[in-house]
């Protein structure tokens, strides 16, 4: 039984790997690679189902590979089996199988075919990982795909203007998820004193006298959970990203923001419940959340034009009531639930193109007067003010760019006219020294030694606000990211005694996605007039292979799962102590500036409509 877990991950990439090489022009092959794949996946889960619940469902628990290991730490991947996965992996395997089989008709002759089911197939590859995840380590790494993936779909149409834009303006949003997931590893490091799985946590009891010694920690572990779950299922205050997300292709919002990747914060907190179930204050707040989505949301819904926005809201008020019956304990009535919303807006999302249509025809020659709702027996004041709430979606997206997006772009400014030059020359004459003071920490004064980890973080997130706000020089942006990771990596080791192989484990990544990724811009600005970030270039027009490059270079250095960066990002913060919290902040605020900086560079650069196209109106996203 427990041999079935690592070929149902498996499989999906390996179809992955093979589509990378099938040429994009044999749409044919392409799509039949992805519906075999598919269709296998869901033919082998089906029949392990009914072995695996006749042979009286046993949890499987598999450690399957140690990545790192040293004397206070181990990084592995696990994998883990139970009803919880059984239910989201039908679910995500039939649909997505669906999907393919639609796709392979709907996008026929379309240019980014083959990039389309390239990308399909990596999100398969995640989101089987994520629900069959074992421990947080190995969730986050299908939670980092789920996330790349999202911002490949959303800016799959990439010589348009606002399918680029919304793209990173998501992944902006998601990173703030991906550091709460951090965060919570952190402490539950600290809290559990290892890397905990989650049968342990529903198998030992211990946990229990942990929190219970640890209530403030445990309280900041369930709250991370609770923010990375609201973001990635669009909950308030970060509800206005999932209508922006529809610029992608029809079956591409079916399948992620319709059905699978939205739902992916209701199963971390059923994942996760036992950090959290046994607080009454976060099970108020889970459901006061759940509650004021749900109503918010559905009054958006009911007053949108686009019928993508109208579904896209009704699926954000259901997974509101889905997180209110997690806080109640029905777990049982939220899966239910998540099987029909998703199977529902599969659908709806897949005929909406036909409703479109219909519905045109019908408003001339069967037109019927609106019938009275209960609104209207509500004072007009209120009817009116809800109305115009609700067109202007409550505000929301100012509400991010107020609170979220403008006080990063105000900090970045303070650094006033700053050059490659003077940046090179700021960082030798401050880094080398405190480079060499590392090597004798014991001659610095105890008080002045004392608060050197968060001096040196501060540094490297004020680089990385410098890069986020650059408008000019490309170079300069991606130098300054690279600048905040060997500051992080100087905080960490004067906060603490850390290892070399651990320090060069996590610059490996920085390193070689550095180098490469400089040499593309070099080469870039070259090759075109300007690379600057004004304005996006799209240069991918020209030059694909430079593009591709970049964009790995941009994952490697940011901490995904195909570099020493994603296992030493864990890694630094495993030497960040359970009190030092504001460290802690400085650092994951870094990497969630710095992601964003590097996406941002690589859109400005390669996406969006060409330098020589005719302009395109940047009308506003559905």
């Amino acid at each position: 039984m427990n041999h079935i877990l690592p070929i149902l991950i498996l499989l999906p990439f390996t179809g992955f790997l093979l589509s990378l090489i099938i040429p994009s022009r044999n749409e044919n092959a392409l799509s039949t690679l992805a519906f075999l794949v598919t269709g296998l996946h869901l033919g082998i889960l089906s029949v392990f189902s009914v072995y695996w619940l006749i042979h009286g469902h046993p949890h499987l628990n598999i450690k399957e590979v140690v990545l790192f290991s040293n004397e206070h730490y181990e990084f592995f991947i696990d994998f883990f089996f139970d009803k919880l996965t059984l239910v989201f992996l039908l679910v995500g395997s039939f649909l997505t199988f669906l999907v393919a089989y639609y796709s392979r008709y709907y996008l026929h002759k379309e240019s980014g075919y083959k990039r389309f089911f390239n990308t399909i197939l990596l999100f398969f590859t995640g989101y089987t990982l994520t629900v069959c995840s074992g421990n947080l380590e190995t969730l986050f790494m299908g939670w980092e795909i789920l996330g790349i993936t999202s911002f490949l779909l959303i800016a799959f149409y990439r010589n348009r203007y606002l399918p680029v834009k919304n793209a990173v303006k998501v992944f902006s949003v998601y990173r703030i998820g991906d550091v709460g997931l951090i965060l919570a590893m952190w402490l539950s490091h600290h809290l559990f004193g290892e890397n905990i799985t989650f049968l342990k946590l529903e198998r030992i009891p211990a946990w229990i006298e942990s929190f219970q010694t640890h209530s403030l920690t445990g309280t900041f572990i369930a709250l991370m959970l609770l923010l990375s779950a609201a973001v990635k299922s669009a909950q308030l205050p970060f509800s206005s990203w999932l209508p922006r997300a529809m610029e992608g292709p029809t079956p591409s919002s079916a399948i992620f923001y319709g059905s699978l990747s939205v739902h992916i914060g209701l199963f971390l907190l059923i994942r996760t419940h036992h950090l959290w179930e046994m607080q009454y204050t976060m099970r108020v707040l889970v459901a006061a959340l759940g509650i004021a989505t749900a109503i918010i949301a559905n009054l958006i819904a009911r007053v949108q034009s686009s019928v993508k926005t109208q579904i896209a809201y009704s699926s954000i008020a259901q997974i509101g009531l889905m997180f209110l019956e997690t806080a109640l304990g029905f777990h049982n009535l939220a899966l239910y639930h998540f099987a029909g919303n998703a199977l529902l807006r599969t659908y709806q999302l897949l005929i909406s193109p036909s409703v479109v249509a219909y519905r045109i025809r019908e408003q001339f020659f069967h037109f019927e007067p609106r019938k009275p709702s209960l609104e209207d027996s509500w004072p007009k004041r209120i009817e009116y003010s809800l109305y115009v709430l609700s067109l202007k979606e409550w505000n929301l997206d100012t509400l991010m760019y107020t609170y979220y997006w403008q006080p990063f772009k105000q900090l970045g400014k303070k650094l006033g006219n700053l050059n490659l030059n003077r940046a090179l020359l700021l960082f030798g004459l401050s880094f080398i020294p405190a480079l060499i003071s590392s090597f004798y920490q014991q001659n610095i004064p105890v008080y002045i030694h004392h608060y050197l980890a968060e001096i040196f973080a501060g540094i490297g997130l004020l680089l990385v606000l410098k890069a986020f706000t650059e408008r000019r020089q490309t170079t300069l942006a991606w130098s300054l990211v690279l600048m905040n990771h060997t500051w992080v990596a100087l905080a960490i080791s004067f906060n603490e005694k850390v290892g070399a192989k651990e320090l060069i484990l996590y610059l490996s990544g920085v390193a070689i996605g550095g180098i490469s990724g400089w040499l593309v811009l070099r080469r870039m600005k070259k090759l075109e007039e300007g690379i600057n970030l004004d304005q996006f270039h799209g240069h991918i027009k020209y030059h694909p292979k430079l593009a591709v490059l970049l964009l790995l270079s941009c994952l490697a250095v940011s901490g995904f799962p195909i570099s020493g960066t994603f296992i030493g990002i864990d890694l630094v913060f495993g030497h960040i102590h359970e009190n030092q919290a504001f460290l802690a902040t400085m650092v994951s605020l870094g990497f969630i500036v710095s992601g964003i900086a590097l996406i941002r560079v690589y859109a400005r650069v390669f996406l969006g409509p060409h330098l020589k196209s005719p302009p395109e109106m940047p009308y506003r996203s559905s």
